[in-house]
C-alpha cells in the first residue's frame, strides 16, 4: 500500500519538499529574530543612532518597542507600527463610555 501511495502522490513531491523548506527557513527567522545576540546588537544600533542625531527619541522609542514587542509577542508577525491596542483598562474604560453615549441617545 505504501508504494501505491507513494506512486499516486509522487506529482506532488515537488510541494512537499517546498513546504518543509520553507518551514525551515520561517524556524530559523524566527530564531533570529529571539537571538539574545541579535537583539541586543538591534538595540546598540539604535542607542549609537540616537546619540549621533541620525533618528529622533521618538523614533529610538518606537525602534525599541519594537524590539520588545517582537520578543514578547506569542508568535507570528508583529501587528503593523500604529496598531498596538491599549492596555485592557483603558480599552473597558472606552468600551463603558461608548455603551453610556449609545444609552443616552436610544433613551
Amino acid at each position: 500500500m505504501d508504494i501505491l501511495w507513494s506512486l499516486l502522490t509522487l506529482p506532488y513531491a515537488p510541494v512537499r519538499g517546498l513546504t518543509s523548506v520553507v518551514k525551515v527557513i520561517a524556524r530559523e527567522a524566527e530564531s533570529k529574530q529571539r537571538n539574545p545576540v541579535d537583539v541586543r546588537r538591534e538595540l546598540e544600533e539604535l542607542e549609537r543612532a540616537a546619540a549621533a542625531g541620525e533618528i529622533t527619541p521618538e523614533e529610538l522609542d518606537r525602534g525599541q518597542q519594537r524590539v520588545l514587542d517582537r520578543l514578547t509577542s506569542s508568535g507570528g508577525a508583529p501587528p503593523p507600527a500604529g496598531t498596538r491596542r491599549p492596555p485592557p483598562s483603558v480599552r473597558r474604560r472606552s468600551a463603558d463610555r461608548r455603551r453610556g453615549q449609545q444609552r443616552g441617545r436610544g433613551g
